[in-house]
């Protein structure tokens, strides 16, 4: 099959057709131009060209993958696709600053389909760009980080096989995946990976049913494969044939002493049609959550995204991005993309009132304030507000002052040292050591777990959040 303008043309129209009528999809991808393709056994590269440097950065965040599961549909071999800036304008760039905005988070999220192959050698699918120095290391990762590093620095040797990470989407898990795989690839270089979401596995694993070629399945997956790296597991549980041969296929990587690496957004018990042997086998492993990050971690995140984009921020537009952007870590990169897309289609600097002009409908208007939470802790206990903020240690003060210090972090989300002011000038060690006492108490005495239940329910009634 011969790559070339026409043939070019042809995928783009089946791209559009597979998302649906989206006037934005076809801002973006109609002035896309086929440049020129290289051929090999096993891969096939494509450079395009791309009108802009602008533009180049919005295909390859958001296009390229597109495009390239849709060229490994046709062709069932490796591709790989580069842009260049040809400063070329057609007239078909024409996506308005309006349309842009209004439309393109409904964009980002349109699912890629999952490319099928038919070759016994994995394909690898590990992206480069992930790694442990790219990885930005919170509490809330500390231990996924670290588990996921011992593993990389000797695969298979340890306890922790399976190494299951878990938690909600966007936490980062499949970058510390990609970072696993990235460095056994640097360290191990004789060791075969592959990196594969379970729904392709799934899809695969059904094909190949189909066709009376589990062998061959078997052979790509178990013989070829050293290190096996699964995104996604949750989606293991809609198929119990899938499940069967998933479940022999971690026995026998763990019977070789061969390295797998799991993620997935749920506990294995949590995880809907999942067996009892399959679960108890994912289980039997290390398992480490990732959760979502505080402020501080966010904050440091968003510091490293910016530079790592060449993105200019004040520390003030820094703080409001990272305040609100409470979700999951991808929201956090993609707030920050949507301001730098805004500010280099307007032709401006980025500013706080910029930030907040492109992240409008992202603010959660906050009806309570610090000193409003204190005051109702302060009640609560029977004592003044100004004890609170005073040096006085004694429990019936500490405990409140910590109390209130929790529900402040809880509700508005400050910095730790943002709280330790608004109780004296407290250090930010203080506050740490107060947050973590409030939730341990919580887990161990039932009275006072109902004391912080009924302040929550005191605040909820002043802010209706």
């Amino acid at each position: 099959m011969e790559i070339n303008d026409l043939f070019w043309g042809q995928i783009k129209s089946t791209i559009k057709n597979k998302a649906g009528s989206s006037k934005l999809l076809e801002n973006w991808l109609d002035p896309i131009e086929f440049i020129k393709s290289e051929k090999s056994p096993d891969l096939i590269k494509i450079t395009f060209g791309v009108p802009s440097q602008f533009f180049f950065f919005y295909v390859n965040e958001h296009l390229k993958e597109k495009i390239t599961s849709e060229l490994i549909e046709q062709f069932n071999t490796r591709i790989e696709i580069d842009f260049i800036v040809t400063g070329k304008t057609t007239s078909d760039y024409n996506a308005s600053l309006q349309d842009v905005m209004q439309n393109t988070e409904q964009l980002f999220q349109q699912p890629i389909s999952q490319p099928h192959y038919n070759q016994n050698k994995p394909i690898d699918n590990i992206n480069e760009d992930f790694t442990f120095s790219t990885f930005v290391v919170g509490k809330n990762s500390e231990f996924a980080h670290a588990a996921t590093y011992n593993v990389s620095s000797n695969p298979g040797t340890n306890d922790y096989n399976p190494l299951l990470i878990y938690g909600p989407s966007g936490m980062g898990k499949t970058h510390l995946l990609n970072a696993a795989a990235n460095q056994i690839r640097k360290n191990f270089s004789h060791l075969r990976i592959t990196y594969i979401s379970a729904e392709r596995f799934l899809n695969e694993c059904v094909s190949a049913m189909r066709r009376h070629e589990m062998d061959k399945f078997r052979q790509k997956y178990r013989e070829n494969t050293d290190v096996m790296v699964v995104d996604d597991v949750q989606y293991i549980g809609r198929g119990e044939a899938v499940q069967e041969e998933f479940f022999h296929m971690i026995n026998s990587f763990i019977e070789k002493k061969k390295q797998v690496v799991l993620a997935s957004d749920r506990m294995p018990k949590d995880i809907l049609g999942l067996e009892d042997r399959s679960r108890t086998r994912l289980e039997r492993g290390l398992i480490a959550d990732i959760t979502m990050p505080d402020l501080e971690t966010r904050l440091a995140i968003l510091r490293y995204k910016s530079e790592n984009y060449s993105i200019r921020l004040s520390e003030e537009t820094v703080q409001y991005i990272a305040r609100i952007s409470k979700k999951s870590i991808r929201e956090l990169e993609g707030n920050l993309k949507k301001i730098k897309m805004f500010s280099e289609l307007q032709g401006l600097n980025i500013t706080l009132e910029l930030a907040r002009k492109v992240l409008a409908h992202h603010e959660n208007v906050i009806t309570i304030s610090t000193e409003e939470i204190q005051r109702i802790v302060a009640e609560y206990y029977k004592i003044r507000v100004t004890d609170l903020k005073s040096t006085n240690r004694a429990r019936p003060i500490v405990v409140p002052r910590q109390i209130a210090m929790y529900l402040i972090k809880r509700f508005l989300d400050k910095s730790l040292v943002d709280i330790g002011k608004a109780f004296g000038g407290k250090d930010h060690t203080t506050v740490i050591n107060s947050l973590a006492k409030v939730e341990n108490l919580q887990n161990k005495d039932p009275q006072f777990k109902n004391d912080i239940d009924e302040l929550i329910n005191q605040i909820h009634n002043v802010t209706g959040l």
